[in-house]
Order: C-alpha cells, then sequence, then structure tokens
C-alpha cells in the first residue's frame, strides 16, 4: 500500500505538534479501511460467481467472451449424524465455482436449493428425516425453466445445469430440452450427466481400485459422500460423528469412518476434470 507508507512518513506541521497521537492512529486507520474497501471491490469484481457482481459488471464480462452460465444444483436433504442438511447446496457451489475458474469464459448463477426429494405427507424418502425440503417435479421444472429464460435474456449463450443430487437428474434433462425446443437457437441449456456420474459411480470405482468396499463406499452418507465434503469443506462434516458407525434408521448407507479430505480431492479433481472437459465439447450457441 504505498500510499499509506507516504502517509506514515509525512512530517507533522509545527501547528499540528500539539494534536495528540490519536490523530495519526485514526487516519492512519481510516485510510486502511479505504484501502481494503478497494481491494474487496476489485476480487468480487473479478468473481466468477454472478451473485458477487453488479449488473454492470457482469454485462461488461459477458461483452468480453463470458457467455457460458452454470447453474448449480443442489437440495437441502438429511445426511444422517455426518453431514449438515446443506451439503448439496455447499458442494454444488464450490465445485462449480471451480470448474468456471478452469474454463476461464464463464460465471455461475446462484445455487438452486429448492429440489424435489419424495413425498411431504404422507413422507417418502429424505422426506422422512427433519430439515428435508421437497418441492414438485412442476415447481422444479418451472423455476429451472424460468432461470435458463431469464439468463439466456442477458445475452449468456450457454446455460449448462450441474446437478449435485441423483434424484433430479432426468428433470435437468427434460428442462433443457423444452427450452431448447421453444426458445432462441443463440442461447442453448445442456444438462451433460459427467458431472454426476463422476461423483457417484466414477468416484466410487476410483475408492474400489483403492481396496474399499463398495458397503463402506456407500450411496448416501458414506465413505465416498463424506470424503467429498471434507475436501471441498469440512466445516459441512460432524468430525466427532464419524467415530461412531451408522446405526439402522439413521438415513445413511454406507460407512464413513475412514473417510478423509485426501480420499475426497480425488474425488474433486475427477469431478472437475469431467465436467470441463463435457463444457468445452458442447456445441456453440448460433
Amino acid at each position: 500500500m504505498p500510499a499509506i507508507t507516504a502517509f506514515l512518513r509525512l512530517p507533522v506541521p509545527p501547528s499540528r505538534r500539539s494534536f495528540p497521537s490519536c490523530f495519526r492512529a485514526s487516519a492512519l486507520m481510516l485510510a486502511l479501511a479505504a484501502a481494503s474497501a478497494a481491494t474487496n471491490a476489485t476480487a468480487s469484481a473479478a468473481s466468477v460467481y454472478l451473485e458477487e457482481l453488479t449488473s454492470p459488471e457482469l454485462r461488461e464480462r459477458i461483452a468480453a467472451g463470458a457467455t457460458t452460465v452454470l447453474v448449480p444444483v443442489g437440495g437441502t436433504e438429511q445426511s444422517g449424524p455426518y453431514i449438515v442438511l446443506g451439503k448439496h447446496n455447499g458442494r454444488a457451489h464450490l465445485l462449480a465455482g471451480r470448474i468456471a475458474e478452469r474454463l476461464g469464459n464463464a460465471v455461475v448463477a446462484p445455487t438452486v436449493s429448492y429440489v424435489p426429494e419424495g413425498s411431504i405427507r404422507p413422507p417418502a424418502a429424505h422426506m422422512r428425516y427433519a430439515g428435508t425440503i421437497s418441492i414438485p417435479d412442476s415447481a422444479f421444472d418451472a423455476m429451472l425453466d424460468a432461470t435458463a429464460r431469464s439468463l439466456c435474456q442477458h445475452g449468456l449463450r450457454q446455460v449448462v445445469l450441474l446437478g449435485d443430487h441423483g434424484g433430479y437428474q432426468k428433470n435437468l434433462e427434460r428442462v433443457a430440452q423444452h427450452v431448447n425446443k421453444a426458445g432462441d437457437a443463440a442461447c442453448r441449456v445442456y444438462a451433460p450427466t459427467e458431472y454426476y456420474q463422476a461423483a457417484s459411480d466414477g468416484f466410487a470405482a476410483l475408492l474400489r481400485k483403492r481396496g474399499y468396499s463398495a458397503a463402506e463406499i456407500g450411496a448416501h452418507a458414506g465413505l465416498a459422500d463424506v470424503s467429498l465434503s471434507l475436501a471441498l469443506d469440512p466445516a459441512q462434516v460432524r468430525s466427532a460423528a464419524l467415530a461412531h458407525g451408522p446405526t439402522p434408521g439413521d438415513g445413511v448407507a454406507g460407512d464413513p469412518r475412514r473417510a478423509s479430505a485426501e480420499l475426497g480431492q480425488l474425488g474433486v479433481q475427477q469431478i472437475i476434470e469431467a465436467t470441463v472437459g463435457a463444457i468445452k465439447r458442447l456445441p456453440p450457441a448460433h
């Protein structure tokens, strides 16, 4: 901060030498606050996350060639005693950000946090556990449809739906087909399957090669699931609970006791590589 350094070296005029030392301290704090605000503003303007940009900043980004937008789709559901209810939302947000950075010409829309999770009454699937939020398929599809059309309206040319949950993958494909059939050929919507495939079957296969059993890897809040969260956001995981294995009826499929950030990082890299490759292979909009 050259300006602040120069300020500190300035001599105090004779008329000001009687001022208490707190005058210079207060001025220094104001200068530091201004410099910090300027740094934060610059960092925000460089962010890939749409919600951290102003409208003019996004418009400039699009004009400069950032015409792909990733729409991370998460969900609010139980993961037993091991992972917080917002697991999918946090992971989808962070992974989409890293994918956008790798692509270099993409921004990331706000994460979709409300998804179909089963019947509400009578409760089915994850709705049988406290904290899960479910919406009807029709509402979910309509929300994604309007989201894609809104983004296309602003000049973005590729809208990519990235689903972190297995239950709505068909919904994403259906919405993409519907918008593309009825929409403008200058903007296309895609739902690449590579993202979720890498996070689920692909990561499980990698773990099996390292000697972990299918029963341990699991399909929900097991070794694979918890390892991904440890790699991306350790605060999602309740470490004390990992000392105890799953019990019947706790909403867990798998055994996460040997989960680690190191294992999760293997999955993270696989997801990013697979998804970046898939998006680069998408046909350009006309």
